[in-house]
């Protein structure tokens, strides 16, 4: 028998094996090659089964749609209408978009005798720059880039009938350039991981954009698409067309979506509004306008703007009118009318105007005035006293009224729609008297609250909610930003009813004492609203300024308010306006709101409309 020698395996070098021995190890190393094989094979069917079968739209932890993508890769598209549900101004005309007429060129258009002169001609462009821009272009684009060329009905309609493949005149849907009560409406935008966390029974294949502020963040669930609209082709892998030239248009094939919300805000009276703001520099503040009857919003502006492209960079995304602060003087109708209701105050008892709420000179001496005289000149002594009397008699009378007339507490309208049982139109802070239990037993933070000062916080919506509540007599109402939502084709899908607010309110007789003392603000001769006694409507109203705290080249910045309603025997506005973070000379806010009054009365009275 032969013998050999071999080194390895595990058996000492030089060690002598047959030729059987050694077959036999080849033998289990082929088989252990094998397995392994096999076993990697596996793997990898698995693999693709994962891919292919069971993870096809939502890949690994990134949750991937691969069908999604697969088509991607070979698809050419520009998107006319991502399909996400839209905003209507009360009238029922868009307000978070406008549909603009655009000429789209497709880049496979430069390798075919595209007509670029006679489009040129109708464009009443150079034929050159029409080849230039599809010359560098490697996807579909609309022509003038960031600001398209807009065409009018005869160019789109000129340039369709010359029936060039790759260059097609179309309606595409863009974000408004105006940013027209943008806080309100809010930002939608894409986000994966978001979205798969809010609906994570939801495959979603087609834009992830979910609403994240505003009302867009609050009707986000009857606003998702449920298709695109966009022109397609589809290309190799060198970009060349892979069925031929021809584009396709896909788009929604239900009439009913997608749903359109239908606000309450009217166009003309937010434009003004925001037009104002503007034109008088306010930085940080803002204005918010209810219709009285129906307690709806029908205007509501926020500053700082959203900041376009970068909008999360600032304030801009915040409604600072839904927001939280100190109130100062405008904080004295709660406390007026708790004191009245309770029998705390006699309206000729006098009280010395010229000493602080500390018992001090105060910076103005206003000498001895009865309740009205006092709240017109904004006396701080007398309502330092009633607050240390509504405290004695029950240290939650400040927080219950100024709850009953709606200045604090949920104001939103709020209800079950289908199947969304607590729907709230929209976010805001409540607001708050005091802080805890411990600030109503110090005598010193009870007479500053009842200023408007220390711990008290209310949003300028509360606040035009209390206006409202008085001027209608002490009845309150939950606020609508919207109501109804719509189907695509305008059929109502549901309505949003006026809504009473349940909660307790001021008498009627309390509500007739504090529309005399809100109209003696513009009617007194030294009252803090006379500048409004020549307007076209009757104001009655209260201001405020406000100690923030907070020092700008080492002076205090101050919040400036004034809130009311109009006209007085009739009401039918609710206005409030302020303007934060000023320096005490400066930022005056009266003169904005004369402004807005007026602006008002001629949109509302001389078009009769708006129905108002």
């Amino acid at each position: 028998m032969q013998s050999i020698h071999f080194g390895g395996y595990g058996i000492p070098k030089g060690a002598t094996l047959d030729a059987e021995v050694l077959l036999m190890v080849q033998r289990k190393r082929m088989k252990l090659i094998a397995v392994c094989l096999l076993m990697a094979m596996m793997v990898l069917a698995g693999r693709l089964m994962q891919i292919q079968l069971f993870q096809t739209e939502h890949f690994s932890k990134h949750r991937v749609n691969l069908l999604k993508e697969s088509v991607k890769q070979r698809t050419h598209e520009i998107i006319l209408d991502d399909g996400r549900g839209q905003f209507l101004d009360r009238d029922g005309k868009p307000l978070s978009y406008e549909e603009k007429q655009v000429l789209v060129l497709f880049p496979f258009i430069r390798h075919l005798d595209w007509k670029n002169d006679r489009l040129g001609q109708i464009l009443n462009v150079p034929a050159k720059e029409l080849e230039k821009a599809v010359h560098h272009a490697e996807k579909p684009f609309v022509f003038g880039g960031k600001e398209p060329f807009i065409l009018d009905d005869s160019q789109a309609a000129a340039i369709n009938a010359l029936k060039i493949p790759g260059a097609y005149a179309v309606a595409k849907k863009y974000e408004p350039s105006t940013g027209i009560a943008g806080q309100l409406i809010g930002i939608a935008s894409e986000n994966e991981r978001v979205f798969n966390e809010r609906y994570p029974k939801k495959v979603n294949s087609q834009s992830m954009k979910i609403g994240v502020t505003g009302l867009q963040e609050s009707f986000d669930e009857f606003l998702l698409p449920e298709s695109e609209a966009k022109l397609i082709y589809h290309v190799d892998g060198i970009g060349a067309p892979l069925f031929g030239i021809d584009v396709k248009y896909t788009g929604q094939g239900n009439s009913f979506y997608p749903l359109e919300v239908q606000t309450t805000i009217d166009r003309r009276l937010q434009a003004g509004m925001e037009e104002i703001l503007d034109k008088n520099g306010v930085s940080r503040g803002g204005a918010i306008l209810l219709n009285i009857e129906t307690n709806d919003i029908l205007a509501v502006a926020s500053r700082p703007r959203i900041k376009p492209g970068d909008p999360f960079s600032n304030e801009g995304t915040k409604n600072l009118m839904f927001d939280q602060h100190v109130p100062g003087s405008v904080f004295k109708t709660a406390v007026a009318a708790a004191a009245m209701e309770k029998g705390l105050v006699d309206e000729g008892e006098a009280f010395n105007c010229s000493l602080d709420i500390r018992g001090e000179a105060a910076e103005r001496n206003l000498g001895m005035l009865n309740l009205r005289s006092s709240f017109s000149q904004s006396c701080n002594r007398i309502f330092g006293e009633l607050a240390a009397r509504l405290m004695k008699a029950d240290p939650q009378l400040l927080d219950d009224y100024a709850r009953k007339l709606g200045l604090t507490g949920a104001a939103s309208w709020e209800g079950t729609v289908f199947h969304v049982k607590g729907f709230k139109q929209f976010a805001h802070d409540k607001g708050k008297v005091f802080a805890d239990d411990e600030s109503r037993k110090d005598a010193n933070f009870v007479v500053q609250t009842g200023i408007g000062q220390h711990e008290v916080r209310v949003t300028p919506v509360g606040v035009a909610n209390m206006m409202a509540a008085i001027a209608r007599g002490g009845e309150k109402k939950k606020i609508r930003a919207a109501t109804a939502i719509q189907y695509g084709n305008g059929s109502p899908m549901y309505s949003f009813p006026v809504l009473n607010d349940s909660e307790e309110s001021i008498s009627k007789y309390t509500a007739i004492r504090m529309q005399q003392l809100l109209r003696s603000v513009v009617t007194d001769e030294k009252g803090t609203g006379s500048l409004f006694r020549e307007l076209p409507y009757q104001v009655a109203g209260k201001s405020g300024t406000a100690e923030t705290g907070i020092l700008r080249d080492g002076r205090q910045l101050y919040h400036k308010w004034f809130a009311g309603y109009f006209p007085f025997e009739n009401p039918k506005f609710s206005l409030v306006v302020v303007n934060m973070d000023v320096h005490e000379d400066q930022g005056a806010v009266n003169p904005i709101y004369a402004e807005m009054v007026s602006m008002i009365f001629h949109e509302s009275e001389t078009d009769g409309e708006n129905g108002y």
